[in-house]
């Protein structure tokens, strides 16, 4: 069995195939422990973030980081898995753990109930909602952390739109681009990105290609060594990708990027950069190619203008 890696199924990048409409509403969930302070309860937080992340592995449109993985994730970065998340933190706890929405919450007592409340944290927009399940003491916890996982399933389905940043199109990326070029001498620029796979072997360069592509559609002449004109900036870099994992049919893939943009004449670099993406499909090596694919396209909004002069 492949080793899982988290950050998988970010928000499916708005890749335009047929598999990528079909899953966009598909999410990447962490659940972090929930406090339970009060010594009726204590000890129970971690057991109601077990059920919770179980319950919610089960629904088809979310897919949950690995508790194991989150933890060594955020031990490394000094922070707990309990008492963390609040909206501030919430971005950095995203872009550490891949996940687009978090789960906290509290367990505690009130007379003879036990009260689950959650929050449903957005990682990029920061929108909270909270959901709450009780019962007596004929309720197990078992059945008040499948319910509550039932309300943050709803809220992460329908309010999606809340809890995830738009993401703006290619076209739309393009021409930003090239507005932002508008006007400006646009030098002749060589790419070389060598890529590596670790999974089946995939031939051709799909970083490279990408990011090529993305400069001649912004007016960028390219040239490489039986091109006439001789080019003024290298790009160069290395790349890989690995398989995440898979759920159903689908199947991810995790991809870093890294370049360098240096000018010929003077030896100085001009830009140095990276990127990790990832890439969903059917196939593992049309999954990978997305990631790629996916992580030269962010690096060549924020590339591209400081090539411009």
């Amino acid at each position: 069995m492949k080793t899982q890696i988290p950050l998988i199924l970010a928000l499916l990048l708005a890749c335009g195939t047929t598999v990528c409409a079909a899953t966009n509403d598909v999410l990447t969930v962490a659940v972090f422990d929930f406090e339970s302070k009060d010594e009726a309860v204590r000890d129970l937080g971690p057991k109601v973030a077990t059920l919770v992340n179980a319950n919610l592995s089960a629904e088809p449109q979310i897919i949950t980081v690995e508790r194991a993985e989150l933890e060594k994730v955020l031990g490394e970065q000094e922070l707990g898995l309990s008492g963390t998340v609040n909206p501030d933190s919430a971005a950095k706890i995203g872009q550490l753990t891949g996940a687009k929405v978090l789960v906290t919450g509290r367990v505690f007592k009130a007379d003879s109930q036990t009260i689950i409340v959650a929050k449903v944290i957005g990682t990029e927009t920061s929108r909270v909602y909270g959901e709450m399940v009780s019962g007596g003491s004929s309720a197990t916890l078992v059945d008040l952390s499948s319910s509550l996982a039932k309300k943050i399933a709803a809220d992460v389905s329908g309010k999606s739109d809340t809890l995830v940043a738009r993401v703006e199109t290619r076209e739309e990326r393009i021409a930003k681009l090239k507005k932002a070029l508008d006007g400006k001498k646009l030098p002749v620029v060589s790419v070389k990105i060598n890529e590596r796979h670790y999974g089946p072997h995939i031939i051709d360069p799909a970083a490279e290609t990408e990011l090529s592509l993305i400069l001649q559609q912004c007016g960028f002449t390219l040239a490489d060594s039986n091109s006439t004109n001789k080019p003024a900036i290298e790009i160069s870099g290395e790349a890989f990708s690995a398989y995440g994992m898979q759920k159903g049919n689908l199947i991810s893939c995790k991809s870093r990027v890294e370049i360098k943009a240096r000018d010929i004449a003077t030896g100085n670099i001009l830009a140095v950069d990276r990127q990790t993406s990832v890439g969903v499909d059917i196939a593992e090596q049309t999954a990978a190619k997305t990631a790629l694919q996916s992580a030269a396209d962010a690096l060549a909004e924020r590339l591209l203008p400081k090539l411009a002069k």
